[in-house]
Protein backbone atom coordinates (compact mmCIF):
# COMPACT_ATOMS: atom_id res chain seq x y z
CA UNK A 1 0.00 0.00 0.00
CA UNK A 2 1.78 3.04 -1.11
CA UNK A 3 2.46 5.84 1.89
CA UNK A 4 0.33 8.75 1.53
CA UNK A 5 3.08 11.25 3.95
CA UNK A 6 6.69 10.82 2.32
CA UNK A 7 9.39 12.82 4.09
CA UNK A 8 10.80 14.88 1.24
CA UNK A 9 14.69 16.28 2.03
CA UNK A 10 15.84 19.29 -0.09
CA UNK A 11 19.71 18.89 -0.75
CA UNK A 12 21.99 21.08 -2.75
CA UNK A 13 23.33 18.82 -4.88
CA UNK A 14 24.04 15.14 -2.74
CA UNK A 15 20.63 13.48 -2.51
CA UNK A 16 22.09 10.47 -4.51
CA UNK A 17 25.14 10.16 -2.01
CA UNK A 18 23.14 10.52 0.98
CA UNK A 19 20.59 7.92 -0.24
CA UNK A 20 23.66 5.52 -0.34
CA UNK A 21 24.89 6.45 2.77
CA UNK A 22 21.08 6.11 4.59
CA UNK A 23 20.38 2.97 2.96
CA UNK A 24 23.76 1.12 4.17
CA UNK A 25 23.20 2.44 7.65
CA UNK A 26 19.59 0.96 8.39
CA UNK A 27 18.47 -2.24 7.56
CA UNK A 28 16.34 -3.43 4.90
CA UNK A 29 16.92 -0.23 3.33
CA UNK A 30 17.08 0.26 -0.61
CA UNK A 31 17.29 3.28 -3.12
CA UNK A 32 14.01 2.95 -5.26
CA UNK A 33 14.50 5.24 -8.34
CA UNK A 34 16.01 8.43 -9.66
CA UNK A 35 15.02 10.80 -11.82
CA UNK A 36 17.81 12.86 -13.74
CA UNK A 37 17.03 16.59 -14.50
CA UNK A 38 16.37 17.18 -18.56
CA UNK A 39 17.31 19.93 -20.54
CA UNK A 40 16.26 22.99 -19.95
CA UNK A 41 15.61 22.07 -16.55
CA UNK A 42 16.91 24.86 -14.18
CA UNK A 43 20.03 22.19 -13.05
CA UNK A 44 22.34 20.39 -15.51
CA UNK A 45 20.95 17.90 -17.60
CA UNK A 46 21.52 14.75 -16.52
CA UNK A 47 21.98 15.18 -12.88
CA UNK A 48 20.46 13.43 -10.03
CA UNK A 49 17.13 15.85 -9.48
CA UNK A 50 15.14 13.06 -7.06
CA UNK A 51 15.90 10.04 -5.15
CA UNK A 52 13.27 7.62 -3.67
CA UNK A 53 14.97 5.41 -1.30
CA UNK A 54 13.89 3.36 1.42
CA UNK A 55 15.17 3.28 5.22
CA UNK A 56 14.00 0.13 7.11
CA UNK A 57 10.33 0.67 5.20
CA UNK A 58 10.10 4.16 5.15
CA UNK A 59 9.81 6.14 1.74
CA UNK A 60 12.26 9.08 1.28
CA UNK A 61 12.30 11.17 -1.90
CA UNK A 62 15.35 13.49 -1.87
CA UNK A 63 15.92 16.05 -4.29
CA UNK A 64 18.70 18.05 -5.43
CA UNK A 65 16.92 21.51 -5.00
CA UNK A 66 20.15 23.86 -5.02
CA UNK A 67 21.75 25.37 -2.76
CA UNK A 68 18.81 27.80 -1.29
CA UNK A 69 17.49 25.79 1.75
CA UNK A 70 19.26 23.73 4.54
CA UNK A 71 18.60 21.65 6.97
CA UNK A 72 18.26 22.83 10.71
CA UNK A 73 17.15 21.43 14.05
CA UNK A 74 13.46 22.14 13.50
CA UNK A 75 13.57 18.80 11.75
CA UNK A 76 14.90 15.95 13.09
CA UNK A 77 14.34 12.43 12.38
CA UNK A 78 14.08 9.84 15.76
CA UNK A 79 16.04 6.42 15.68
CA UNK A 80 14.46 4.45 18.80
CA UNK A 81 16.81 1.47 19.97
CA UNK A 82 16.02 -1.72 21.31
CA UNK A 83 19.68 -1.76 23.12
CA UNK A 84 22.64 0.42 24.48
CA UNK A 85 24.37 -1.86 21.12
CA UNK A 86 22.01 -1.00 18.42
CA UNK A 87 21.92 2.83 19.95
CA UNK A 88 25.72 2.87 19.66
CA UNK A 89 25.82 1.74 16.32
CA UNK A 90 23.14 4.40 14.55
CA UNK A 91 24.90 7.43 16.95
CA UNK A 92 28.48 6.11 15.63
CA UNK A 93 26.64 5.94 11.68
CA UNK A 94 24.89 8.74 11.37
CA UNK A 95 27.36 11.36 13.50
CA UNK A 96 30.16 10.14 11.37
CA UNK A 97 31.50 13.37 9.34
CA UNK A 98 28.54 15.35 11.27
CA UNK A 99 28.27 17.05 14.38
CA UNK A 100 27.26 15.41 18.02
CA UNK A 101 24.77 17.42 19.75
CA UNK A 102 23.35 17.41 23.84
CA UNK A 103 20.76 14.66 24.87
CA UNK A 104 20.94 12.41 22.01
CA UNK A 105 20.67 14.66 19.10
CA UNK A 106 23.35 15.19 16.55
CA UNK A 107 23.47 16.25 12.55
CA UNK A 108 24.83 13.69 10.23
CA UNK A 109 27.77 14.89 7.29
CA UNK A 110 25.02 16.12 5.33
CA UNK A 111 23.54 18.86 7.74
CA UNK A 112 19.85 16.93 8.74
CA UNK A 113 19.28 16.12 12.70
CA UNK A 114 18.58 12.89 14.41
CA UNK A 115 17.44 11.85 17.85
CA UNK A 116 19.34 8.45 18.53
CA UNK A 117 17.17 7.58 22.02
CA UNK A 118 16.54 4.11 23.76
CA UNK A 119 13.07 2.74 23.82
CA UNK A 120 11.36 3.20 26.80
CA UNK A 121 12.91 6.69 27.33
CA UNK A 122 9.55 8.59 27.74
CA UNK A 123 8.21 6.43 30.53
CA UNK A 124 11.56 7.52 32.56
CA UNK A 125 10.64 10.92 32.26
CA UNK A 126 6.71 10.34 33.24
CA UNK A 127 7.76 8.65 36.46
CA UNK A 128 4.89 8.93 38.89
CA UNK A 129 8.07 9.88 41.65
CA UNK A 130 8.68 13.23 40.31
CA UNK A 131 12.29 13.06 41.80
CA UNK A 132 12.89 9.65 39.63
CA UNK A 133 12.33 11.69 36.50
CA UNK A 134 13.99 14.85 37.87
CA UNK A 135 17.27 12.76 37.96
CA UNK A 136 17.05 11.33 35.18
CA UNK A 137 16.17 14.31 33.06
CA UNK A 138 19.55 15.72 34.74
CA UNK A 139 21.45 13.29 34.10
CA UNK A 140 20.31 13.19 30.33
CA UNK A 141 21.12 17.25 29.86
CA UNK A 142 24.88 16.07 30.76
CA UNK A 143 24.54 13.75 27.89
CA UNK A 144 25.69 13.65 24.10
CA UNK A 145 25.23 9.96 23.26
CA UNK A 146 22.50 8.77 25.79
CA UNK A 147 23.62 5.85 27.97
CA UNK A 148 21.14 4.09 28.90
CA UNK A 149 22.28 2.28 31.60
CA UNK A 150 23.35 5.51 33.65
CA UNK A 151 20.08 7.13 32.99
CA UNK A 152 18.39 4.03 34.57
CA UNK A 153 20.78 4.52 37.78
CA UNK A 154 19.82 8.20 38.10
CA UNK A 155 16.39 7.91 37.66
CA UNK A 156 16.70 4.85 40.47
CA UNK A 157 18.57 7.21 42.66
CA UNK A 158 21.93 5.47 42.32
CA UNK A 159 25.11 7.24 42.41
CA UNK A 160 26.23 8.05 38.94
CA UNK A 161 29.60 7.24 38.49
Amino acid sequence: MPEKIIPNLWFDAEAEEAADFYTTVFPKSRVVTKTHYPEGAPREAGMVMTVEFELDGQRFVGINGGPQFSFDEAVSFQVTCESQEELDYYWERLSEGGQEGPCGWLKDRFGLSWQVVPKGMDEVFADPDPESARRAMQAMLKMAKIDIAELRRAADGAPVP
